[in-house]
This record gives structure tokens, sequence and C-alpha cells, in this order.
């Protein structure tokens, strides 16, 4: 796909990531905004998924391992046709199936239920282990954030990966360098996270997780490695595209008011 194609999806992705979040007057937007490109790069080029074979266990998987990004997930799932758009602003409603962290049981498209940090990527160990003893080629993703990787379940999962030589794993980061409390190298410092992930014997790659020519080169080299996981390090801003809402933790999880929402939305659509 174009790049300029890739470019208008990942807009529509922000556009309906604040539309949830401000219709909700709850969620997660920095981090959702921030995850947008990869997600878009996942879903629109990489991954083998589509109307045909989401009901089957002939495609690739994703699991958000970081689940408070869930409006960037629905997003990407409407914007891919597998949920009606209008959907999208029932999210975090009473007896919506679109709840604050994603559940498999009710959202179609949703390959691991999430929300307690650190639980995502080790469901992605096991559904790409359970692939690897099924013969299945099929691959396995799984996208953390950076504060996240304070979790030492993240770590157990990805000891785990590189024991069972999980080549058909590929790890993504989205390191924003961002949490709820603020910077994560000084709420609880994880980098550097390359050197970390190759201590674990993982392939590691770092990337601009907002250019797609660098996503789409680390997810063919990724493609292309033998015997070990794959940790692409993408290095992205928290609230992206949002000039107001960049780089803030204060975004982390607070949903913007009417004059924000409608300068958020002006600002994308001027793009």
């Amino acid at each position: 796909m174009e790049n300029k194609e890739l470019s208008y999806h990942a807009k529509n992705i922000r556009k309906n990531i604040l539309k949830q979040v401000y219709q909700a007057q709850s969620g997660h937007p920095g981090g959702s905004l921030g995850a947008a490109d990869i997600i878009t790069m996942l879903y629109f080029e990489e991954m083998n998924i589509n109307a045909e074979n989401l009901d089957t266990i002939n495609r690739d998987r994703f699991v958000l391992s970081k689940g408070h990004a869930s409006p960037c997930l629905y997003a990407a799932l409407a914007e891919k046709g597998f949920m009606p758009e209008e959907e999208l602003l029932t999210f975090r409603a009473i007896n919506s199936k679109l709840q604050g962290h994603p559940n498999m049981n009710y959202v179609k498209g949703v390959d691991m239920s999430t929300g307690s940090l650190g639980q995502g990527v080790s469901c992605a160990v096991g559904m790409a282990l359970a692939n690897k003893l099924d013969k299945n080629d099929y691959r396995v993703y799984a996208l953390l954030g950076d504060g996240e990787c304070q979790e030492g379940q993240v770590w157990e999962a990805t000891m785990s990966a590189a024991h069972y030589k999980l080549d058909n794993l590929c790890i993504i980061v989205d390191a924003n360098n961002l949490q709820i409390d603020g910077h994560v190298s000084d709420v609880m410092n994880v980098y550097p996270l390359d050197d970390k992930f190759k201590a674990f014997n993982c392939h590691t790659i770092c990337v601009d997780g907002h250019n797609f020519d660098e996503l789409r080169s680390a997810f063919k080299e990724a493609r292309e490695v033998k015997g070990k996981p794959t940790v692409i390090i993408a290095k992205t801003v928290k609230g992206k595209g949002v000039s107001f809402m960049e780089d803030q933790a204060g975004w982390h999880g607070v949903a913007p008011n009417e004059q924000q929402y409608h300068d958020a939305i002006k600002e994308l659509e001027a793009e």
C-alpha cells in the first residue's frame, strides 16, 4: 500500500479515537493517538487479516497488550470494515461491546482480552507457541507500552519466547517515554530497551514509529529472522497528530472538552 493511503487511514483512525473518547468523556487518547501509525501499518499492510478470514484460524493475530489504548484498536477495526463506524460512539457506554479494555468475547476482531499490563504479551507468546506446535505459519503481533515494560511479567514472557525460538512472534514496543505519572525514565527507567531485549536473546530493531517506510522495513526484517522472536522498539510521540496533546503526560487518560475536541478534529482534517 502507498504511504499516502496509509496516512489517510491513520488520520481516520485518529479522528475516530477522539470521537470515542469525547463521546464517552472517558478513555485514553494520548497513547491511542501515538500508536495509530503502528496499528495502521499492521492492519492495512503487514498482517494477513480481512473480512473473509476474520473468523478462521488461517490468519495473523494481534494482541493489544497495552489494552487501555483500545480506542485505537476499535477505530482500526471500524476502518477495516469489521464493525460499523457508528458503533464507535458507544465506547465505554453501559452494555456496549466496546469497553475501555478490549474483550475478545464481545468484539469480533479482538484476538485477546487485555488490560492488566504485562499479561497481553504472555498470551501472545502462548498463541505463537500454539502456532508452532500446530505447524501453522501465521504470525502473532503484540503491541506493548514502554511503561508496561516495568512489569516483570513482560520479561518472563520474553524469556519464554526466546527459549522456544518463537520466530513467528513480533513484539512492538510503543516507546513514547510517557506514562500516567510522567516520564517513564523518571518513574521507573526501562531504557535502553533494545539492549535489554537483546540480552533476552531477541532480535531487536529500532525505528521511528511514525515513519511507514521504517516500519515496513522492520516488519520485513522480522519475517526473515529465524530461531528467535523479534522486538521492534518504535519511538513515538504520545498524542501524535494533535499539537496540544503531543508529548504531554496529562493526556494519558483525560477526555477533551468540546472546544478541545473540535480544535483537534480541525487540526487533523487540515493535514
